[in-house]
């Protein structure tokens, strides 16, 4: 079977989940899944009052899709639909979505796994956290276990959101 990835955004408009989940599926799928990720109030104990993500956007487009192609392969399935948003973001919102659909659950489970731990790794998106004490910092990125090394905080420069 040739995967084909079924939807890949990233950008500023709000995620519906419903939407994200309506894009996967069919009639041989036993299970469908959807992971939503959302803003939370603390982080590392410190409490968190919003975000920020900012996005090379265009690379950010070809890399999610790149993973979500990934994953479908991976899978054997051609039904994954991922979002990520940019821009300011509150307590509560979402700030990526992630549906797939198999014939069975581990393998949606199994896929939307890896689109996300794919994402903390890969995805050209920045997150900048204000604390509720005003301050506000960005957070250091993911790297993938044994390589002994930290992605560093994105420096203070302009970035598409």
């Amino acid at each position: 079977m040739s995967a084909r990835v079924v939807h890949c955004a990233v950008g500023p408009d709000v995620i519906d989940p419903v939407d994200v989940l309506s894009r996967v599926g069919s009639d041989e799928d036993g299970a469908a899944l959807l992971f939503v990720g959302v803003v939370r109030n603390h982080a590392d104990g410190r409490p968190v009052s919003g975000m920020r993500y900012d996005a090379y956007a265009e690379m950010a487009r070809k890399e999610l899709a790149s993973i979500a192609h990934e994953a479908a392969q991976r899978l054997g399935t051609d039904r994954v639909a991922v979002e990520h948003r940019t821009g300011e973001l509150s307590i509560g919102d979402v700030s990526v979505a992630i549906a797939v659909s198999s014939p069975h659950r581990a393998e949606s489970f199994d896929a939307a796994r890896y689109v996300i731990e794919e994402i903390k790794k890969r995805l050209p998106v920045w997150k900048k956290e204000h604390y509720d004490d005003g301050s506000d910092g960005w957070v250091e990125g993911t790297v993938p276990p044994g390589t002994g090394r930290r992605v560093p905080a994105m420096p203070d420069a302009e970035v598409e959101g």
